[in-house]
């Protein structure tokens, strides 16, 4: 290895010091010194090999050092002191000039085209992208809200979900307590069309409990909801709708029976029919409801048998709504509905006549912010009226909202706020006014764990003149899915609820189970 050799600083531009000089003899008769001089310094700037030339750099004493990387053929010959002379010179300033561009950080000017290269372009090893960015990458699977293929059934594609969980409950109203232990099955099913145009989407769901110990009664549920959407010219869209829902009423229901066994068994059946049509700036929809609703006889704790014929009822309800793009994320609307209820007995067993009309209106906003943000709040005024005169009009103003938030990536809050009239079966009272307020926060703990929180509060208020006092319950639960895989989770629940009276002793409900539930 060659050792470290002190020489001049005018080294690297020997080479150019000798063209230089050779220029100069033959222009000496056609141009002053000074301008052969100046043409001498821009031709050692703009040389590539000057450019190619190292910097070199002063050692401790002054001089300066050279690292042995200069270019073959880049050094001139010493044997000329004049042309060294020169070469030294023209160095000098080249030295000069660089080293003042390089500590002042003055860019050079589009003039001196070629004085420095782009980096890349000097590079012979490129830069490249790393290897994880050149490859695709595959999105993030979240087995919490990962759709399951389906079973493929024609053109359908049917989607069936059965938890199987085993339950306790412990219920207390007033001194009686009672508990039970008890298995609920779980049911759900989407069946979803693949059409190129339109839409056909069933939805069912259901309960089924029995008790293997303790007292207590047992609550089915089952409904079955069908939405056909039809895709229309110009921008509109038709739903027809039906559906049926079957339940056995709750004992905290204000219309339940006391003392009863088993309360009455409730059948609903719906029928609907609407149409959605954008008008640029206006979006109008319109359309007309029919519930038909039927008790069965509850059975009292003696063995007698209670017939609640006098409850059964059809109504109806007309709706409609326009609605004003200011954005496509914020609609303001005004909407208005008129609605009619005919019982199948004129009057009940009390001789009351509860049939009767009912009329409503609101204001309100759709906001529509993506993910983050995205539901409608409405506030307006709502009355029922009813055929006995002896029954007062139930009014009130009417708060709706439903809206969704996610603050974080994996946390979703579901906010709700439900105002409506509902009817009674006590004499002389027309019915109480239900405002219903649902909080619900779910959290992915971890990418196969899902944490759940409910919390609501439902006022029941009934007029001054009522011989019912209000009611208020609470009502909060907390549940965890464990995701296994795409077809099986493991789930937990707990909840209780409270239904506070002013007078009357209060009821309790506490609720756990674990389950398994599998989906396809």
């Amino acid at each position: 290895m060659g050792h470290w050799r002190h020489t001049s600083s005018l080294t690297p531009l020997r080479a150019a010091g000798v063209a230089v000089s050779v220029v100069l003899a033959g222009l000496e008769l056609m141009a002053p010194v000074s301008a052969l001089a100046q043409s001498a310094r821009t031709a050692a700037s703009s040389s590539p090999l000057a450019q190619s030339a190292y910097i070199a750099t002063p050692d401790a004493t002054g001089d300066q050092q050279d690292d042995g990387t200069a270019i073959p053929g880049a050094t001139a010959s010493t044997d000329d002191p004049a042309n060294a002379n020169d070469g030294a010179a023209n160095g000098a300033n080249a030295t000069t000039a660089t080293t003042r561009q390089t500590t002042s950080g003055d860019q050079p000017s589009d003039e001196t085209t070629g004085s420095i290269l782009d980096e890349d372009m000097m590079r012979l090893n490129t830069r490249e992208a790393p290897l994880d960015e050149r490859r695709p990458r595959k999105p993030d699977v979240n087995l919490s809200t990962e759709e399951t293929p389906g079973i493929r059934v024609g053109t359908f594609v049917l989607r069936p979900t059965v938890t199987q969980s085993i339950n306790t409950e412990t219920q207390k109203d007033g001194d009686v307590k009672q508990t039970r232990a008890f298995l609920e099955t779980d049911m759900k099913t989407t069946l979803t069309s693949d059409w190129a145009l339109h839409q056909l989407l069933i939805t069912s769901e259901g309960a089924w409990q029995k008790n293997v110990s303790g007292e207590g009664e047992e609550q089915p549920d089952f409904r079955i909801n069908g939405d056909l959407r039809l895709d229309l010219p110009e921008e509109t869209t038709a739903h027809i709708t039906g559906g049926y829902h079957f339940y056995r009423e709750d004992t905290d229901d204000p219309n339940a029976i006391q003392n009863a066994d088993q309360q009455s068994d409730v059948q609903e059946f719906t029928l609907g029919a609407s149409i959605e049509r954008d008008f640029g700036i206006l979006r109008g929809s319109t359309g007309i409801d029919f519930t038909r609703t039927i008790y069965s006889d509850a059975t009292l704790s003696d063995g007698t048998v209670v017939s609640l014929s006098d409850r059964d009822q059809t109504s109806g309800t007309l709706r409609g709504r326009i609605g004003y793009e200011l954005s496509p994320a914020l609609i303001p609307f005004i909407e208005g509905n008129v609605g009619k209820t005919v019982y199948d007995q004129t009057t009940d067993v009390a001789g009351y006549q509860r049939s009767g009309d009912s009329y409503g209106a609101k204001v309100g906003v759709e906001v529509d912010l993506g993910e983050k943000l995205r539901g409608e709040v409405g506030v307006g005024y709502e009355i029922a009226s009813f055929d006995d005169n002896r029954l007062s009009d139930i009014d009130a103003t009417v708060l709706d909202a439903s809206v969704r938030w996610s603050p974080l990536r994996g946390t979703d809050i579901d906010f709700g706020l439900q105002t409506s009239l509902q009817p009674s079966t006590t004499p002389g009272v027309a019915g109480y006014i239900s405002r219903a307020m649902t909080t619900t926060v779910t959290h992915q703990l971890r990418d196969n764990l899902v944490g759940t929180f409910l919390g609501g509060i439902t006022l029941r208020d009934y007029p001054s003149d009522s011989t019912i006092s209000d009611e208020t319950v609470y009502t909060t639960s907390a549940g965890l899915t464990w995701n296994i895989n795409r077809y099986l989770d493991l789930t937990s629940t707990i909840g209780y609820e409270l239904t506070s009276r002013k007078v009357g002793a209060d009821s309790q409900q506490w609720r756990a189970g674990v389950g398994l539930k599998l989906k396809r």
